[in-house]
């Protein structure tokens, strides 16, 4: 069993996570200060210390030296992300914002336990073909692996395609830890997910008084990921304005803060991810054509669940298992769910037959998983590849009339479609009730293209 140091002052967040960690068979023990943790580092062998930064007397960051050779995960506010930054730079494993979600913290923690609970026993090479970071047999599979090999021991950029939950960031992260620069950091953003006044502070640091609230000089991701690799998951949503100073650091090699005269090298490679079309955004001058070709060295495609075949079983033999060790159950699955898995689309691929599989189990209360207990409805059809298209027959779905209620879907579809070009992302998920990421993950689930600007580049 993993133990866990939590180092939070407020009890309601602590108590939180401990509840939520004991739950999931990790030993827990808690205190409220930098002070009151440094004895229990001291006389105690943990696998994983989860602190605050901010806390009385000190910062969840002056834990590290004292952790020794136990990652430390940091917690912040969104408001304190740059702060985060700086704790990565001082040895901190990585950190999560708050609030947070609680899958996503259990993800976290899990990343950063397993390597230190078990030896590998395979070499690199081996590692990626295996199991330990994609799945499956299919000869697509197979070839992605093979290019991952080859690609992994360049410097090349890479710029991976393929529809949302294919395993994008599993693929640069195969990639990371297969070359040479396994060893530093890889720093890993979702463009999609900050806000476009933030992004360029985000990715390149600012200086102090650059704009209002910059009371100190921050580094940014990039320059937190130098020697390492920088990873931009969605790098379709970020702003012109953003690709327009990623270019000069593809070109040069260097960055500069926002409101600083003084350029910097840095040494980072590039992965970028994205599930639509760059070229076609290119022609359509929502994406810079210079960037694209930069991007374009090398490509490559992770292949949707339903190209997969007989990968589908095999995965989800895979993460029944992971969720019986879980859940401490034995089940298995029924002929009739196995025939529901191999006819389902899978629109949301591998992360949808993960999701699928952990409710299955938590629901279900006898020694099999039926179809009704995954909860797939056979009735949705294959994604359409073109997102606008998309979008525009669902918006002409709603218009016509409609005999049945709506969903909460097609609620969200009509809002959006009608909202977006009167509001910003910020106003439109506060309308909705739901954060910024969240509204960003239902416009890919759904098909919803963000609006068009009418934009100029610079020649």
């Amino acid at each position: 069993m993993s133990r866990i140091l939590i180092v939070e002052d407020e009890k309601v967040i602590r108590t939180a996570l401990k509840r939520l960690l004991i739950k999931h068979d990790y030993e827990i023990d808690d205190v409220d200060s930098v002070t009151a943790a440094i004895p229990h580092l001291q006389q105690n062998q943990y696998q994983l210390v989860i602190s605050d930064l901010r806390l009385p007397g000190g910062e969840g960051t002056e834990l590290i030296p004292h952790a020794r050779s136990t990652p430390v995960l940091i917690m912040t506010s969104y408001a304190s992300m740059r702060s985060a930054i700086d704790a990565i730079k001082l040895g901190a494993a990585d950190y999560i914002a708050k609030p947070f979600d609680h899958d996503e913290m259990l993800n976290v923690i899990s990343k950063l336990i397993q390597p230190t609970i078990s030896e590998p026993t395979t070499s690199k090479a081996e590692e990626v073909s295996g199991t330990t970071l994609l799945n499956g047999s299919c000869p697509a599979i197979q070839e992605l692996n093979k290019r991952i090999h080859k690609v992994a021991q360049t410097e090349a950029t890479v710029l991976i395609l393929g529809e949302s939950g294919t395993g994008k960031e599993l693929v640069a992260k195969s990639i990371h830890q297969l070359s040479h620069r396994s060893h530093a950091p890889m720093i890993c953003v979702n463009c999609a997910a900050i806000p476009e006044t933030l992004i360029e502070s985000e990715l390149f640091g600012h200086e102090k008084g650059a704009f209002t609230g910059a009371d100190t000089t921050r580094n940014g991701l990039i320059e937190a990921a130098d020697g390492g690799t920088l990873f931009l998951d969605e790098i379709g949503e970020l702003p012109l304005e953003a690709q327009a100073r990623l270019l000069r650091f593809l070109q040069e090699g260097e960055i500069r803060k926002v409101g600083s005269v003084y350029s910097k090298q840095v040494n980072v490679r590039l992965i970028a991810a994205t599930h639509r079309d760059l070229k076609t955004l290119a022609q359509q001058g929502k994406f810079r054509e210079d960037l694209y070709y930069r991007l374009y060295v090398m490509e490559l495609r992770t292949p949707s669940l339903r190209e997969r075949g007989c990968d589908i079983i095999e995965l989800a033999e895979v993460f029944l298992s992971e969720q019986c060790q879980k859940h401490h159950v034995d089940i298995t699955f029924s002929d009739a769910a196995y025939q529901t898995m191999r006819q389902h689309h899978w629109p949301g691929n591998v992360r949808e037959l993960q999701n699928a599989i952990e409710r299955a189990v938590i629901l279900a209360d006898t020694e099999q998983i039926t179809p009704e207990l995954l909860g797939l409805d056979l009735s949705v059809k294959p994604p359409i590849a073109n997102a606008s298209a998309t979008a525009t027959a669902t918006a002409s779905a709603i218009e016509e009339p409609i005999k049945s209620e709506h969903s909460l879907d097609d609620y969200f579809v009509k809002f959006v479609l009608e909202n977006q070009h009167k509001m910003n992302e910020t106003d439109l998920a506060k309308s909705l009730g739901v954060s910024r990421k969240c509204l960003w993950e239902k416009r890919q689930k759904l098909g919803i293209p963000r609006k068009s600007k009418s934009v100029t580049l610079d020649q």
